[in-house]
């Protein structure tokens, strides 16, 4: 009965990955907006997920609390309101992304042995940043290879915070920035109790982006197929 917000990761979660709302789940959505703030909690940059969502009207956190916009009604767009951006030692992160190849036998790969964001993000992609995407969805469909090596990769970048990203990367954010991070920020930034912000995620196994909320005090619903988002939220409504 606290419940004040819904906070929610979108692809996998909401959508099919970069798809957009399902008219099932769109329905869902407009009937939580009646009852609750909703929020978007994004690996992304904001204004992808927004347009992403077709502009539906609610908030954005992106880039793991680097960047955040509100819906503005009279509009219908997004206010960015907060877009910060970190310095990268690309010298160092290459030094180190290729020490980790030679370790693990990635070597080969087609494209750019780093990908590197605009907010000081980086991704570490395995087999490079312009492979073939039947390579990278066959590479790892569950995880276990890089899950074997993710306690390497994480003391390898300490600097960051490592996730299991995509279907053969690892993203990486400057710390402290991940999920929990940017919920509890918005949640001092609103005056808000970390009861009163449900989160709804898929991605909460380890290495996962959600899986920092999963692992914290927010209230959290799992899911595991974006098709099941209405049969999950239908007891808050």
């Amino acid at each position: 009965m606290s419940t004040k917000v819904i906070a929610m990761d979108l692809d996998g979660t909401l959508t099919q990955h970069k798809q957009h709302l399902t008219p099932e789940n769109r329905a869902a959505l407009v009937a939580l907006g009646k009852k609750y703030k909703l929020l978007m909690v994004g690996a992304g940059q904001v204004m992808r997920i927004f347009l992403q969502l077709e502009k539906f009207p609610l908030d954005v956190i992106g880039n793991y609390g680097l960047q955040y916009g509100t819906y503005n009604a009279k509009t219908g767009d997004i206010d960015i309101v907060r877009d910060l951006s970190f310095p990268c030692d690309r010298e160092s992160v290459e030094l180190r992304v290729t020490m980790l190849r030679e370790k693990y036998g990635y070597t080969k790969f087609a494209g750019d042995n780093v990908e590197y964001h605009p907010s000081g993000c980086i991704t570490f992609p395995i087999l490079g940043t312009k492979a073939e995407q039947a390579d990278k969805l066959a590479f790892d469909p569950d995880r276990k290879k890089r899950r074997t090596i993710y306690a390497d990769v994480c003391e390898t970048f300490s600097d960051y915070v490592v996730f299991v990203g995509g279907s053969s990367s690892f993203d990486m954010a400057p710390k402290p920035y991940n999920k929990f991070y940017a919920l509890d920020q918005y949640c001092a930034e609103h005056g808000l109790k970390h009861d009163e912000v449900v989160y709804i995620g898929d991605d909460y196994g380890q290495g996962g982006n959600d899986e920092s909320v999963y692992q914290s005090d927010f209230p959290y619903l799992t899911i595991d197929d974006y098709r099941d988002f209405p049969k999950v939220v239908a007891h808050l409504l």
